[in-house]
């Protein structure tokens, strides 16, 4: 089953990516009036902007985009990079400023994206060019620190006040429960990278690792991606929640 699931790794990848996305288009008008559409939305978008991650695929000596070979763009490190290790994050950090209460917990989310994105721009600068044929662990582990703030913070909100009794019902806490889990569990690959590695006509991998990380990340998906779209589908928008209160 494991060794199926692994052979179709990639479309099964993108099918629960569009998934959640689709589910949450068509449940858009019950959350049009919470920050959950804007959720929907980044679901939408990582699921495109995954799409076009695999634009390597038409790259080669007879591909349609043969054109890019030997240049920065050969690999797709750099959009990665940009849409899913940075920009993930800085939405994240927008959003839990959205749906959090405490003043104290908003201002430290949200100087903490401020900091994130600065740093972000500063250490691309300077690691130019490996920006295009790696991935860089600093940005995995501070998004990470980030991810945790998020979530604890919402996780401490609900216990400190009667959002408790109904939190099963609120999306915002399957959404908190699913990231930091997937963070948590996908960040630690990031320091073993020496072992998959690429340079402009030089490849390195290691078979093991390869497999490993594929397992890891597989799995991982499909927990993060079905929780959103079970979530989706049977929770209902705060407002509503608020009004049985």
């Amino acid at each position: 089953m494991i060794d199926l699931l692994l052979k179709h790794y990639i479309p099964l990848t993108y099918l629960l990516e569009f998934l959640a996305a689709v589910t949450g288009l068509f449940y858009y008008k019950k959350y049009r009036n919470s920050a959950a559409k804007y959720f929907i939305l980044f679901l939408i978008i990582i699921a495109i902007s995954d799409a076009l991650n695999y634009y390597t695929w038409y790259v080669g000596s007879d591909k349609a985009l043969s054109f890019l070979i030997g240049t920065k763009f050969e690999k797709n490190h750099w959009w990665t990079t940009l849409y899913w290790d940075i920009g993930a994050i800085l939405f994240y950090t927008f959003y839990f400023y959205k749906i959090l209460k405490k003043q104290l917990f908003k201002n430290i989310i949200k100087y903490s994206g401020y900091l994130f994105f600065v740093f972000s721009l500063i250490y691309i600068t300077l690691h130019w060019e490996q920006f295009f044929y790696e991935f860089f662990t600093v940005f995995d582990v501070l998004g990470a620190i980030i991810i945790c703030l998020c979530s604890v913070f919402y996780f401490i909100e609900i216990l400190l006040s009667d959002k408790i009794l109904n939190f099963y019902k609120s999306l915002n806490f399957y959404i908190s429960v699913a990231i930091f889990f997937w963070w948590l569990i996908i960040t630690p690959l990031s320091f073993y990278s020496v072992y998959f590695t690429y340079e402009i006509g030089k490849n390195f991998f290691d078979l093991d690792f390869v497999h490993l990380r594929r397992q890891v990340y597989l799995f991982s998906n499909m927990f993060m991606y079905l929780t959103f779209t079970i979530a989706l589908i049977w929770c209902r928008p705060e407002n509503e929640i608020n009004k049985e209160k």
